[in-house]
């Protein structure tokens, strides 16, 4: 009796269909909104300023510079008293010596480049047409 019952059911769940329907954006009334459409604050900074052409609005992406001397360090723009930098001292190394960075003065890695935190303009909202 309980074989029965266990097919039964077995063969109750396997005979479901599956239902697709096609998706819209919101660029018609009634659609799906897209990430642009419903993304507030810092996200949306972000996507505005990438829609407008700079990629990197944060300046986060890895550079590859000259090691900075005492004379002439590396720049690094910021808008806050301190900044969390990550130098690869060797070409080939697999491991980043992280250090922060504070404004008024020049610091060095311990690989011996040097870095000078410099003031950065904060980011200004795209306007959109």
């Amino acid at each position: 009796m309980a074989s029965l019952l266990c097919r039964a059911r077995v063969l109750a769940v396997a005979g479901r269909s599956l239902m697709v329907s096609s998706v819209r954006t919101m660029s018609k009334p009634g659609g799906i909104p897209l990430n642009v459409d419903h993304a507030t604050g810092m996200e949306k900074l972000e996507m505005d300023m990438k829609e407008a052409g700079l990629e990197d609005p944060f300046d986060l992406k890895v550079k590859n510079v000259v090691p900075g001397t005492r004379e002439s360090p590396t720049l690094v723009p910021s808008i806050f008293e301190k900044r969390m930098v990550g130098c690869v001292c060797e070409e080939e190394a697999t491991v980043v010596n992280w250090m922060w960075l504070e404004k008024g003065g020049v610091q060095r890695c311990e690989c011996g480049h040097f870095f000078q935190l410099t003031e950065a303009a904060p980011l200004q909202p795209v306007q959109r047409v």
